[in-house]
């Protein structure tokens, strides 16, 4: 079992609340990423989870039980942290099989447990190695080993993969996904990197400031996100935001545009993803105007145009459009795609 709850759980370091009351609940074998940028307290709740900081107020349960004042040795967790934190002068096979050597195991269990995680993680060959002989990804590697010979309750993830480089990354969140399956353990896992949270998530918890801004699937806050904040923060490259007097009261608009917006009620900003926008030549479309910055990136091509006051709009289009700087474009909008939002930030859509 590995289910883990977090009652009204509240952090303070002297006068400063950092965690504002958080409920959560984890279930067994979930896949759970904690993102939000960074100062939003996401690793210190991690760290509370794992039982490294203090709870000043609230209950952490693993499995049912209390937990909030044991020690991290009595929480049955494994850490793994951005910093892989290998022995140097000790081989692959030995940094493995450390915690359990520490805890007084026979040397033929931790052989057979380090050689099956070993295998597992693809090191089968790499066990008389040391950690200096290895890439980054298989010092990695080595330490999720680490945490996994121990077989524990859950899997506490901080960044593992920042300090590697953008392909090893991609190659790494493969391994993880993979090896959740395989696994089928709980783990959480702390990002700031939304499309680390997007790939490998069951659900994604949103942190904003010590508070929960939102939680579901990937796809639910992708398309479904409850407020401005969540809009913005999920997606790449993010949700265009525009003022919605900027773009009523605009000249630059056609009339079913604005027949449309003159429907809605107490709405302060409008949201549209940049693939819910199409590019029409000749001026036509629902928004006049004119390619600004052209990114293009292989397979997708993000357009940057300017749309008056508006301001900058950004859309993704297939890579063979034939677009150049200064073009004068219409925008047509997707309207069934477009999101409402209050002074407050609520999406008014749901």
């Amino acid at each position: 079992m590995g289910s883990i709850e977090l009652k009204k759980v509240k952090k303070w370091f002297n006068e400063v609340n950092v965690i504002k009351g958080i409920d959560l609940k984890i279930y067994d074998g979930e896949f759970l990423v904690l993102v939000g940028p960074s100062g939003c307290g996401k690793s210190t709740l991690l760290r509370m989870i794992g039982g490294l900081e203090d709870t000043s107020m609230g209950d952490i349960l693993i499995d049912g039980q209390v937990v909030t004042n044991f020690p991290p040795s009595k929480r049955g967790l494994s850490m793994v942290f951005q910093s892989y934190a290998l022995y140097p002068h000790l081989t692959v096979e030995e940094n493995m099989g450390f915690p359990l050597k520490t805890a007084g195991e026979k040397k033929n269990v931790i052989k057979n447990r380090v050689n099956k995680v070993a295998k597992v993680l693809k090191l089968e060959n790499y066990t008389n190695r040391l950690p200096k002989t290895l890439s980054g990804g298989q010092r990695q590697r080595v330490a999720i080993g680490r945490s996994i010979v121990r077989n524990p309750t859950a899997f506490l993830f901080d960044e593992p993969l920042s300090n590697l480089d953008a392909a090893l990354r991609v190659d790494m969140r493969l391994e993880l996904a993979k090896l959740h399956q395989e696994l089928k353990a709980t783990m959480i896992y702390v990002t700031h990197d939304q499309v680390e949270a997007m790939t490998l998530a069951d659900r994604i918890v949103v942190l904003d400031s010590g508070s929960i801004s939102q939680i579901g699937t990937p796809k639910n806050l992708y398309e479904m996100p409850q407020n401005l904040f969540v809009a913005q923060f999920i997606g790449s490259p993010k949700m265009n935001i525009i003022k919605f007097r900027d773009i009523y009261n605009s000249s630059n608009i056609d009339q079913e545009l604005r027949d449309f917006l003159l429907t809605k009620k107490r709405v302060a900003n409008i949201g549209i993803r940049p693939e819910h926008i199409k590019i029409v030549m000749n001026s036509k479309g629902h928004v006049k105007a004119t390619t600004d910055v052209i990114e293009y990136l292989g397979a997708d091509t993000f357009v940057i145009v300017n749309a008056d006051t508006l301001g900058g709009v950004r859309i993704r289009c297939e890579s063979n459009s034939k677009l150049e700087k200064g073009l004068k474009i219409g925008l047509k909008f997707e309207l069934s795609k477009i999101h409402f939002f209050d002074q407050e930030g609520i999406n008014l859509n749901i």
